[in-house]
C-alpha cells in the first residue's frame, strides 16, 4: 500500500524542485518596461566595455547591479530602420522602414505593423514615449496613433531643424532666422528654414527648441510619467530615446577638464539614465525591468564629437577608406552596448556573451508581459529570456545586418553572422572624419571572418583555406534561407513621399515656423493651442 504513495513523492519532489527553480519566470502582476535608447552611442562608450571612459558612473553601476551583453546589435546602422525593427521586432526588409525619414514626409512606419506599444496596450499597459520618434509624424503616423498613450519629444533627430542655440556639430551650424528673410543663412549639412519642434501629443509645445534644457525635461517627463501610471495601479511600458549622443552636443557648462565636449554630454546622458533608474526603483525593487541599448554606432564624420568604437574598428575597410561605423555593416556601425537591469530576476554582475539584437525585445516584452504576438507574420527577433534571466547564454545562431547608407541598395542584406563567423556579401565605408569613403564592393564568394580572433575585422580568411572551405556551405545555406523567409513573409512598404505641408509649424506666418514665447516652460498652460500642422 505504501508503494503508490512513494510513488507518488517521487513525482512531486522534482517537480516542485523544477518549479522553484523556474520561479524567477513567475511574475505575480506585469512587470514594468523601461527601454532606453541611446542615440549613435559607441560600444566603447560606456566604462564597462571600455576602461576608457570615465564618464559613465551610474551606467556601470547599472552593469554591476544586471547583465551586460557584450554581443548585442542594432538591426539597422541608422535611425528610422533601427527603431522601427525594435518597435516591430522586423528587419527594415519585412516592414518596409529601410531609411531615414525627412522632416516633410507624408508616410512613416506602415500602418499595417503592429508595434509593441500597441500589443502591450491590448495588455493592459500604460504606455509612453519621450524623446526621438522618426518613424513618422504627420497624420496617423504619430506616436500617439501608433499605441502610446503619451508622448513627448522631438519628432525626428535634433539635428533637422535650427535653434537658437545650436550646441557643437560638425560644421557648426547657424541658429534660426530671426524675424525677416533677410536674415537667413543657407549652409550646407544644416536645416536653416525652420525651427525644430517639441511637442507633447500632438501640440508643438516649443519652436525652436531649446536644446540646454531638453535632457532636464525628458527626465521629468519620464518621471512623470512612471509616477501617474503608477498612481492609476496599472503596469506600464516607457520608450525613451535619448537625444544622447547624437549632434549637436550641448553638455551642461562648463566642460570639466580633460573630458571634452563629447565627454561632459556622456555624463550628461548618464546621469539622466540614473534619474530614471531611481525613479523605477522608487516604485518598488524587482517591479522593472530596465533595458538600455543605441540605435547603431558612431557617426565618425562628426570627428572629436563622434563616439568610441572600442575595439571594433573594422580594419579591413578603413585601409581602403571610409568609415567602418554608423551606416555601415561593419561591426562598429551596428554592435552597440546593452545593460538589463532587473533586481531579483536580472542576474546582478554578468556578462553575457550570447549573440543578441534589438529585434529581440519586441518578443521578449510580449512574452513576459503575459500577451502574445501578432498573427500573420514573421519575426527576426527570439524571445530571450532565458538568456535575460541566466538560464542560457545561447542567443542567435544567425543575424543578418542590412545596408543602411554606406554602400548598395538601402536596406539589402549585405552581411550575415552565423555563429563566430561573419560573411560580408557587399562591403563599403561611409563617410569618415578624413572625408574619405569607402567604394562599394561586391564579393561572391563572400569575405568571411572569424569574430573569435578577429574582432577588428581585419584579415578575411583565406578562400583556399580548410576553414574557409568548412564554413561557406553553411554560411550560403543560412543566407538563401534567410532571403526566401522574408521573401515568403507578410512584408510592408512604407511611403517615402514628401510634402512640404508634412513640416511641423506652428505659426506657418513666421519665418523658420518660430513661436512667439516659444521659449517658455513648456509646462506652463497656453491659451493658444500650437497644433502639428
Amino acid at each position: 500500500m505504501g508503494t503508490p504513495l512513494l510513488s507518488l513523492w517521487a513525482v512531486l519532489v522534482p517537480t516542485l524542485v523544477l518549479v522553484g527553480l523556474w520561479a524567477p519566470c513567475v511574475v505575480s502582476r506585469q512587470p514594468n518596461f523601461i527601454v532606453i535608447l541611446a542615440d549613435d552611442v559607441g560600444w566603447g562608450d560606456l566604462g564597462a566595455n571600455w576602461a576608457e571612459t570615465k564618464e559613465t558612473p551610474h551606467l556601470d553601476q547599472l552593469a554591476a547591479e544586471g547583465t551586460r551583453f557584450v554581443d548585442f546589435h542594432s538591426a539597422a546602422s541608422t535611425c528610422s530602420p533601427s527603431r522601427a525593427s525594435l518597435l516591430t521586432g522586423r528587419l527594415g526588409l519585412r516592414n518596409g522602414v529601410t531609411h531615414n525619414f525627412a522632416i516633410s514626409s507624408l508616410g512613416g512606419l506602415p500602418r499595417n505593423e503592429t508595434t509593441l506599444a500597441e500589443v502591450l496596450r491590448e495588455a493592459g499597459y500604460s504606455t509612453g514615449a519621450i524623446g526621438k520618434w522618426h518613424l513618422g509624424h504627420h497624420g496617423h503616423h504619430h506616436p500617439t496613433s501608433r499605441g502610446f498613450d503619451y508622448y513627448y519629444g522631438i519628432p525626428y533627430s535634433h539635428d533637422m531643424g535650427c535653434t537658437d542655440t545650436p550646441g557643437y556639430n560638425l560644421p557648426p551650424c547657424p541658429p534660426c532666422p530671426g524675424h525677416s528673410a533677410a536674415a537667413r543663412v543657407v549652409r550646407k549639412d544644416c536645416y536653416t528654414e525652420v525651427a525644430l519642434p517639441l511637442m507633447e501629443n500632438i501640440t508643438i509645445v516649443q519652436q525652436p527648441v531649446e536644446l540646454g534644457s531638453l535632457a532636464r525635461h525628458y527626465a521629468e517627463e519620464a518621471e512623470r510619467f512612471i509616477q501617474r501610471a503608477s498612481a492609476k495601479g496599472q503596469p506600464f511600458f516607457l520608450y525613451l530615446a535619448l537625444a544622447h549622443m547624437h549632434v549637436p552636443l550641448v553638455p551642461p557648462p562648463p566642460p570639466g577638464p580633460g573630458r571634452g565636449i563629447y565627454g561632459a554630454s556622456l555624463g550628461e546622458m548618464d546621469a539622466l539614465v540614473a534619474r530614471v533608474k531611481e525613479a523605477a526603483d522608487s516604485l518598488g525593487r524587482g517591479s522593472t525591468l530596465l533595458w538600455f541599448t543605441g540605435d547603431n554606432g558612431p557617426w565618425a564624420q562628426k570627428c572629436e564629437l563622434a563616439g568610441r568604437l572600442g575595439p571594433f574598428v573594422g580594419a579591413w575597410q578603413r585601409q581602403r577608406g571610409g568609415s567602418s561605423a554608423k551606416q555601415t555593416t561593419w561591426e562598429g556601425g551596428h554592435r552597440v552596448p546593452a545593460l538589463a537591469y532587473w533586481p531579483g530576476r536580472v542576474p546582478a554582475g554578468r556578462t553575457s556573451q550570447a549573440l543578441l539584437s534589438i529585434l529581440d525585445i519586441f518578443p521578449t516584452l510580449v512574452a513576459l508581459a503575459g500577451a502574445a504576438l501578432p498573427p500573420n507574420r514573421r519575426f527576426d527577433g527570439l524571445d530571450v529570456s532565458p538568456v535575460l534571466f541566466g538560464w542560457s547564454d545561447v542567443g542567435h545562431k544567425v543575424l543578418l545586418h542590412p545596408n543602411s547608407g554606406a554602400a548598395g541598395k538601402v536596406g539589402e542584406v549585405e552581411a550575415l553572422r552565423l555563429h563566430q563567423y561573419k560573411a560580408f556579401y557587399t562591403t563599403g565605408g561611409a563617410l569618415a572624419c578624413d572625408g574619405s569613403t569607402g567604394p562599394a564592393q561586391q564579393h561572391h564568394p563572400p569575405l568571411i571572418f572569424n569574430l573569435a580572433r578577429d574582432i577588428q575585422e581585419q584579415e578575411p580568411l583565406d578562400v583556399a583555406s580548410r576553414e574557409y572551405q568548412a564554413v561557406l556551405p553553411a554560411i550560403s545555406r543560412a543566407y538563401a534561407q534567410a532571403l526566401q523567409d522574408i521573401a515568403a513573409d507578410n512584408v510592408s512598404v512604407a511611403d517615402y513621399s514628401q510634402d512640404p505641408a508634412a513640416i511641423p509649424c506652428c505659426n506657418v506666418q513666421h519665418v523658420g515656423c518660430r513661436c512667439h514665447g516659444a521659449t517658455r516652460d513648456p509646462h506652463v498652460e497656453s491659451t493658444t493651442p500650437w497644433l502639428c500642422l
